[in-house]
């Protein structure tokens, strides 16, 4: 005889419950972390981050600037913000259903569609794959929003609705975009990105959805570590590959220890303190999130700086060691300013205020020193580490 326990089926704990309402989560809920399937989504995302730093680099490498940042700063928008809206989507709605999940895989698949675009974006201006992928992650975050909008009602269902309208919208402006000319495309583009950014502030006027700030803060520093690992492991393929083809170690052994310590020193100052705090509301937390594109790009484009300075390292780059050293002096000291603008000035006082900003300026400046750039850069960032940990011990 069996007990009533045994003869019911437990599920296993990956099973995802019955398809429910979609309705808002509550925003004080305790010990709300990402999920498995958010960590998956952030790996998959990186695979685009990852193509579109190695096309910069070619470009810059070869001195091709203009070209290389314009593809760069189209394809990381297009990353970046399908990313970002399905992440605060999810802090506010996610219910790790069946079509949930399903929803969201689609979503993964649009961004490997992406990432297999970038290279001819760059080489050829041939958005069709780009932004194929791109319109496939927008338009599964249509049917998420409609499905929120089926199970709300009064303002929270306007705000969904809102949302699935604007991004409909958008996408369609993206298609015609493609029927263009190509030398009509550089003219109506930022008006596409100016209408994606405006669909979030247009649709939450009213009545902003119930995202969690911890949970969020959270998925911004977890998308932060993962690019930055990005970021290691471009320089390590560089250096190896500089290594088995010239055998200069002695010439990328400065460069390789001058990127890591910019790589640690972006990692401990970014999670220097909690943010989660700072984000009550929303023109807070917009300004926090959208600013976070200049994090995120800045933080990519140290490893395509580094990589860079390794082919400059052993003369295989077209351009001087001074504008080589200047693609990883520039992008760090923007991550420097932009987080100390983003988090720092909010919890430091005094000293401790300047701190960032200053480094910022230092490591620019380092850009002047040419080869040995990058490691004086990397020694700048490691003395901002030092003395910020110096000042708060003082403090406490």
């Amino acid at each position: 005889m069996t007990s009533d326990s045994a003869a019911v089926p437990h599920p296993h704990p990956a099973d995802p419950p019955p398809v429910r309402r979609m309705v808002p989560r509550d925003r004080n809920e305790r010990h709300r972390v990402a999920t498995p399937l958010e960590l998956f989504f952030d790996l998959c995302f990186v695979v685009a981050v990852g193509q579109a730093g190695r096309e910069l680099a070619h470009s810059l490498a070869a001195g091709h600037y203009g070209e290389g940042l314009r593809g760069f700063v189209l394809a990381f928008f297009a990353i970046w913000w399908a990313w970002m809206n399905f992440t605060w989507f999810a802090s506010a709605y996610d219910c790790d259903d069946v079509p949930y999940r399903v929803t969201t895989l689609v979503q993964i698949a649009g961004v490997l569609i992406l990432a297999a675009g970038v290279p001819r974006l760059f080489e050829a201006q041939d958005m069709v794959l780009s932004v194929t992928g791109y319109v496939v992650m927008r338009l599964a975050m249509v049917t998420q929003w409609l499905r929120a909008a089926a199970s709300e009602e009064g303002p929270a269902r306007g705000v969904a609705l809102r949302y699935a309208l604007g991004i409909t919208l958008c996408q369609v402006g993206w298609v015609v975009v493609l029927l263009l000319p190509h030398g009509a495309r550089p003219f109506v583009i930022p008006i596409g990105v100016l209408a994606e950014l405006a669909v979030p502030v247009w649709a939450e006027l009213r009545m902003q959805t119930t995202w969690h700030p911890h949970h969020i803060a959270e998925r911004y520093g977890l998308f932060t570590l993962i690019v930055l690992g990005e970021t290691v492991a471009a320089a390590t393929v560089a250096v190896q590959s500089g290594v088995d083809e010239h055998e200069g170690l002695g010439r990328l052994v400065p460069v390789a220890i001058g990127g890591l310590l910019i790589c640690f020193s972006a990692w401990w100052i970014y999670f220097a303190r909690p943010v989660h705090e700072h984000l009550r509301s929303n023109r807070q937390a917009f300004a926090w999130g959208y600013g976070h594109y200049v994090v995120f790009a800045a933080a990519a484009a140290i490893g395509t700086g580094l990589e860079v300075a390794v082919e400059s390292a052993v003369h295989k780059a077209e351009i001087s060691a001074t504008a080589a050293t200047g693609t990883v002096t520039v992008p760090t000291a923007v991550y420097l300013f932009t987080v100390w603008l983003l988090h720092s000035r909010h919890t430091k006082t005094g000293a401790a205020q300047a701190l960032a900003p200053a480094g910022a300026v230092l490591v620019l400046a380092c850009t002047a020193l040419g080869g040995s750039g990058v490691l004086a850069a990397g020694l700048v960032c490691a003395a901002m580490v030092a003395v910020g940990v110096a000042m708060h011990a003082r403090e406490a």
